[in-house]
């Protein structure tokens, strides 16, 4: 059911924006920002949720915490990156959103070099062993 409460208000800014835009208003691309940032609040709270279910997975797998801290992190740059570039394109913008998605993809990896390092350390470690 959830999931019919997030179509509806995606379909009624697409309406809307529209309706705006054929009648030559300069505010359909207020509406779509804000049916997106709409969109974006309802989902928070069913976010809560899986972000639940990290931390239970994190402490009984004795998971570094700094390790999931940046994973949610990655995936927080990447969701807001894409969001920003689907407004950024949506108001005729392609290159400079096609600029912020290669920027977005060079910090989610510079972010996830930590994770790289402990995994080779852990690697090295088992290499060690044999």
């Amino acid at each position: 059911m959830y999931v019919f409460k997030i179509c509806a208000v995606a379909l009624i800014t697409a309406i809307s924006s529209f309706i705006l835009r054929s009648q030559k208003s300069d505010l359909w691309p207020l509406c779509a920002a804000a049916g997106g940032i709409i969109l974006v609040l309802c989902v928070f709270d069913y976010l809560a949720v899986g972000l639940d279910f990290l931390q239970q997975f994190t402490e009984k797998t004795n998971i570094d915490k700094s390790v999931l801290r940046i994973i949610i992190k990655a995936i927080g740059v990447g969701y807001a990156v894409e969001l920003t570039a689907s407004a950024v394109k949506d108001l005729g913008f392609d290159s400079v959103s096609d600029k912020l998605l290669l920027c977005g993809k060079l910090i989610i990896f510079v972010m996830s070099v930590p994770i790289f390092r402990s995994l080779f350390d852990i690697i090295v470690r088992l290499i060690e062993l044999v």
